[in-house]
């Protein structure tokens, strides 16, 4: 497994710091998120899932712990929109340019809109996707937010 990927290509150019962590990815287990965090020996609330979405028929990206759901309500809000759904499991990959259970915020084929789930800034440290499935990185909250110029909002059901 490369441990080099546009996400962390993204992170290092930003010089952002942060640190690379494997895991055995299960490509049958129920949550992603959840087995990344049990594999890890995480606390899910600190290993964040990101999920595509659409709102208004745009693409966004969201990022919410791994143990949590989205209100689509609540991320078209967020948003600026009025209607959210989500975005089918192809058109995140052609959008993202990544697979599937290594979708990462960073790196993606084209940069769309990020909201960032507001409790995730409440920990010093969280774990996202780091651009393949397998592969989590390790960095400060504040770091995502800034990167990506998140929306930081309450979006969870």
């Amino acid at each position: 497994m490369s441990k080099v990927t546009p996400a962390t290509r993204a992170l290092t150019a930003a010089g952002i710091a942060f640190t690379v962590h494997a895991y055995d990815y299960d490509p049958d287990a129920d949550s992603i998120g959840l087995q990344a965090a049990a594999a890890l020996g995480e606390d899910p609330a600190r290993v964040l899932k990101t999920l595509m979405a659409l709102v208004d028929s745009k693409p966004v990206c969201v990022v919410v712990p791994s143990d949590q759901e989205v209100s689509m309500k609540k991320l078209a809000a967020a948003a600026g929109g009025k209607s959210a759904q989500m975005m089918k499991p192809p058109e995140a990959e052609r959008v993202t340019g990544y697979k599937v259970g290594g979708i990462s915020p960073f790196g993606q084929r084209k940069q769309v809109g990020t909201v960032i789930e507001q409790s995730a800034l409440a920990h010093d440290q969280v774990y996202l996707n780091g651009g393949q499935r397998g592969l989590q990185v390790r960095l400060r909250p504040a770091d995502v937010k800034g990167l990506l110029k998140a929306v930081v909002a309450d979006v969870l059901a």
